[in-house]
């Protein structure tokens, strides 16, 4: 009796997210946002299965060279074929950043949503670790924790995700606290349904689409945030690429040849752009205020 009751708080949130992606598809910049990512990843993960160049392979008796039929984009001050690394470059940056936001959300989401269902001092002592972290600033706490834990791709990946976790902690409290005093929650409770069923099953999914947004936002904050970090030198290592330590590499020859910074500055930026746009229409989407 108790999964019957339950349907009807199901199904709206499944429904919204069916819904909302439709919106999104009719809202011109929400479909252009859509449509750039989906060539970015494109690139970045089909690509290289069609452009069989190998990113780390140098040669230096064709250093620096221009565009040709065997160098699409050149190479680079080591003679690697800079295509090749904006294709796996993009693949790590892209990938590191939307894991890393998996990492915040599932982390960020338990701990707004066990604060702001239970309430009382569980809610203070989760609420007050995540004032802690926010009254860190995010960059720094990352850096020390590359200095501490070092800086392999699974480490970047955590630590990217551990910085943006209090935000999405904060945006899932509030919905849940006030998600948590509907009648089909009160139903749910004299129905005899458990407070771990109750809160994933129906509060959680209720709450969900306020933290896409934030996270959409967060994924092109991680992108940045990876970025920056290989451009200083602590992200992500040669051999292997990113667009950060593209970029770190380009530094020293932008005036011999300003394209090796030009193409991952762009890459970065449409990247960025795209997730940013995203987030800023499933914000006006979702929330009523916006829309009127």
């Amino acid at each position: 009796m108790t999964d019957a009751r339950a349907l009807p708080a199901a199904r709206p949130a499944r429904g919204k997210s069916r819904g909302l992606l439709a919106r999104i598809v009719r809202h011109p910049v929400g479909l252009a946002a859509l449509l750039l990512l989906l060539v970015l990843y494109g690139l970045a993960f089909l690509g290289p299965l069609i452009y069989r160049v190998s990113p780390i392979t140098t040669d230096p008796l064709h250093t620096m060279a221009a565009p040709s039929p065997e160098h699409l984009l050149g190479t680079d001050e080591l003679g690697r074929d800079v295509l090749a690394r904006l294709l796996y470059g993009g693949r790590i940056t892209l990938l590191i950043s939307v894991v890393s936001m998996v990492v915040a959300l599932s982390v960020g989401s338990l701990v707004g949503a066990l604060a702001g269902y239970h309430r009382g001092w569980l809610e203070t002592a989760l609420m007050r670790l995540v004032d802690t972290f926010l009254a860190i600033p995010s960059f720094f706490l990352i850096l020390a924790a590359l200095a501490v834990l070092g800086n392999s791709p699974p480490v970047v990946v955590l630590v990217v995700g551990l910085g943006f976790w209090p935000s999405v902690a904060r945006i899932v409290h509030a919905e849940v606290s006030k998600i948590r005093n509907f009648d089909f929650v009160e139903a749910e409770r004299a129905l005899g349904a458990s407070s771990n069923r109750i809160i994933w099953r129906h509060v959680f999914p209720q709450a969900l689409p306020s933290a896409a947004v934030l996270t959409t936002l967060g994924i092109a904050w991680s992108i940045l945030t990876e970025t920056g970090l290989s451009y200083l030198g602590l992200g992500i290592q040669p051999p292997l690429s990113s667009w950060g330590n593209m970029l770190q590499n380009a530094q020293t020859y932008f005036w011999v040849k300003p394209a090796l910074a030009v193409y991952p500055g762009v890459l970065i930026a449409l990247a960025v752009l795209s997730f940013n746009l995203l987030g800023n229409v499933l914000r006006d989407l979702t929330d009523p205020r916006s829309r009127s």
